[in-house]
C-alpha cells in the first residue's frame, strides 16, 4: 500500500479509504447497503489488512449509525488506524439540528465522539456548503475543537471552488485552522472537478480525497450499452447520485475500461480506480462494498499502473468540454499558465 501526505499536513494516509455509507443501512441510505457490524467487521478487517490506515464516515451515515458501528468494530485497535467524520447535515428535526453554526459543529463533534467511542477525531469534515452562517463562524468552531484535543485536523467536502477559496482565505486573514484536505466526487463518469477544485487543490496543498470514484459502481464494467443492469443495480432508479448527463459517453468510458481492463486480466473497476491514482492532487479514493468479494477487488487496484497509451484513451474518452473562461485562456493566456492551470488546459495546448 502506497501512502501519500494528506495536503501540506504531516499526516500520511493510504492512497484507498474505507468507506462506510453501507454501514448500518437505516433509512434512505438502505438504497446503499446495510452492512451490519459482523460484515463491517470482516471488511475492517481486510482493508487494515491491506495496509488501509484511514476509515471515513459521516454522522448522517444512517443517522449515525454507520459511526456507531465503526466505534464497534475499532474496539481495542483505534490506535491504530485514522477515523474521519463530517458534519453539516439535518440529525434531527430542530432548527438547529443541521448547518455549521458553532452551535451545531460542537454540538456535532461530541456526538460523533461518543458515537465512535473515541477521545478524537483524526479529520473533521464540513460535509458541505452552509450559505447561511458566517465562514467565521464555522472556522472559529473548528478552531475550538482542534484546540480542546477533540479534532487533529480539518477538511471540506462538496466545496465549490469560490467558497473553498473564501474558506482558506478567511483561515489566512484570522490564524482559524487551515482545511489540509477537501473530499470531493470525481470520476471517469464525471470530471467536472477539473474546472475549478483540482487546480484549487494543486494551488493551495490541499489533499484530495475521492467519493464515489466508480460513479457508484457505474464504471464496475457491469453497466454496459445494450445490457440489462444486474439484479440491485442501484444507480439510474431511485438512487441518482452521481447524475449522469450523458449516458453515451458513459458507455464509451465503460468500453475503454474494459478493454483495458482485459489486457490486464483485471476488473474495469480496478482500472478506473488506477486512473484516479495517477490524476494531480489526488492523495487517497473512498471506497466501500456491499460484499467482500467487491472490497477485495477495489482493494487490488492500488497494485496497478496504468502505462501512458492507457490513460491517454480514458483521458481521451471521457474528456470534459473546455467551459469559459478556459477555451478562452487556452488560447490567449497560455504563455503564463501556473502548474494549477495546466491541470486542466495542458492537455489543450
Amino acid at each position: 500500500m502506497e501512502y501519500r501526505q494528506l495536503g501540506r499536513s504531516g499526516l500520511r494516509v493510504s492512497v484507498l479509504t474505507m468507506g462506510t455509507m453501507t454501514f448500518g443501512g437505516r433509512g434512505g441510505f438502505a438504497a446503499v447497503g446495510s452492512t451490519d457490524v459482523a460484515e463491517a467487521r470482516r471488511q475492517v478487517d481486510r482493508c487494515l489488512d491491506a495496509g488501509v490506515n484511514l476509515v471515513d464516515t459521516a454522522d448522517v451515515y444512517s443517522a449515525g449509525l454507520s459511526e456507531e458501528i465503526v466505534g464497534e468494530v475499532l474496539q481495542g485497535r483505534r490506535d491504530d488506524v485514522l477515523v474521519a467524520t463530517k458534519v453539516r447535515m439535518p440529525m434531527g428535526p430542530g432548527p438547529n439540528d443541521a448547518g455549521l453554526s458553532r452551535h451545531h459543529v460542537v454540538a456535532g463533534c461530541e456526538a460523533s465522539l461518543r458515537r465512535l467511542r473515541t477521545d478524537h477525531i483524526d479529520l473533521y469534515q464540513v460535509h458541505e456548503w452552509d450559505g447561511r452562517t458566517p465562514v467565521e463562524e464555522t472556522l472559529e468552531a473548528l478552531d475550538l475543537l482542534v484546540r480542546q484535543g477533540k479534532v487533529r485536523y480539518v477538511g471540506a467536502s462538496n466545496y465549490a471552488g469560490w467558497q473553498l477559496m473564501k474558506a482558506l482565505g478567511t483561515a489566512d486573514r484570522t490564524g482559524a485552522p487551515r482545511f489540509v484536505s477537501q473530499q470531493i466526487y470525481y470520476s471517469l463518469q464525471a470530471r467536472d472537478a477539473e474546472y475549478e477544485l483540482i487546480p484549487a487543490a494543486v494551488d493551495q496543498g490541499l489533499g484530495v480525497l475521492v467519493w464515489s470514484p466508480l460513479a457508484g459502481g457505474l464504471l464496475s464494467g457491469k453497466y454496459r450499452r445494450g445490457e440489462r443492469p444486474p439484479p440491485g443495480f442501484r444507480q439510474l432508479t431511485d438512487w441518482d447520485e452521481p447524475p449522469v448527463y450523458d449516458r453515451e459517453r458513459l458507455y464509451d468510458t465503460v468500453e475503454v475500461l474494459v478493454s483495458i481492463g482485459r489486457e490486464h486480466g483485471v476488473s474495469a473497476a480496478q482500472v478506473a480506480l488506477a486512473y484516479l491514482l495517477g490524476r494531480p492532487a489526488v492523495t487517497s479514493l473512498v471506497i466501500g462494498a456491499r460484499t467482500g468479494e467487491q472490497l477485495a477487488d477495489n482493494l487490488a487496484a492500488a497494485d496497478l499502473t496504468l502505462g501512458a497509451e492507457e490513460r491517454s484513451r480514458l483521458d481521451e474518452v471521457s474528456a470534459p468540454p473546455l467551459l469559459y473562461p478556459y477555451w478562452h485562456q487556452a488560447k490567449t493566456a497560455r504563455d503564463r499558465l501556473s502548474p494549477a492551470d495546466l491541470t486542466l488546459l495542458g492537455p489543450h495546448l
